[in-house]
């Protein structure tokens, strides 16, 4: 099984939203639609899929800003971090200043880590990455190297810890879990700026020389 992956990025913050399906799929996963719907639909439509859900990594407004458009135009299921239902359900109250306002979403389903989706003819597994976030998942495409890191990692850099609930050492031991549990040669697809490897990261990423400790 071969992967394909179209990233679209949206917004002022620049948040990388992906759609992905096993190639030949028709059905499509969205993965964090942050900002633009109009833009992450034409994507869908270009590709020639039906949306098959919506997946939240968490629910940071640049991630979630567009969640209830795309779902009411395509009538898939939201997946949001159980921790973080009551963010997407209120997320007006969740902004920095000068963003917004965003539609709010009761999500459809929830997950925290160690479920697996069979969704666009692929195997996610849901892992359990905090640190960014209180309740930060990781979808990770089983069998086929690649994960959708969300803001955990990023291309020389790593999420800010510096926002409710964040936590330097936590994030640390989620991005420890990622490399120990995946291949270096794992693509990864993060929320932000390009993509990237984790042995990439491991190599050049200054953020990450704590691992090596």
């Amino acid at each position: 099984m071969a992967i394909e992956v179209e990233m679209v990025t949206v917004g002022a913050i620049a948040e990388n939203c992906f759609l992905a399906r096993a190639q030949g799929s028709e059905k499509l996963i969205v993965v964090d639609p942050g900002d633009e719907a109009e833009r992450i639909l034409a994507k869908a439509a270009e590709m020639g899929g039906e949306v098959e859900a919506v997946l939240l990594t968490h629910t940071h407004f640049d991630h979630v800003g567009a969640v209830a458009e795309v779902a009411r135009a395509t009538g898939a299921p939201v997946y949001c971090p159980e921790i973080e239902v009551p963010v997407l359900a209120d997320i007006n109250s969740y902004l920095l200043p000068g963003f917004g306002p965003f539609e709010s979403y009761a999500a459809d389903q929830t997950v925290g880590g160690g479920e697996t989706l069979e969704l666009a003819g692929l195997e996610l597994d849901v892992i359990f990455t905090p640190g960014h976030s209180p309740g930060h998942v990781t979808y990770s495409v089983r069998d086929e190297a690649a994960i959708f890191s969300g803001d955990v990692l990023f291309q020389g850099s790593v999420g800010r810890t510096d926002l409710p609930g964040g936590d330097w050492e936590t994030l640390l031991e989620s991005i420890r879990t990622l490399v120990d549990s995946h291949p270096p040669e794992t693509t990864v697809y993060p929320g932000h700026m390009g993509v990237t490897t984790l042995e990439a990261e491991r190599a050049t990423n200054p953020f990450l020389a704590e691992l090596a400790r």
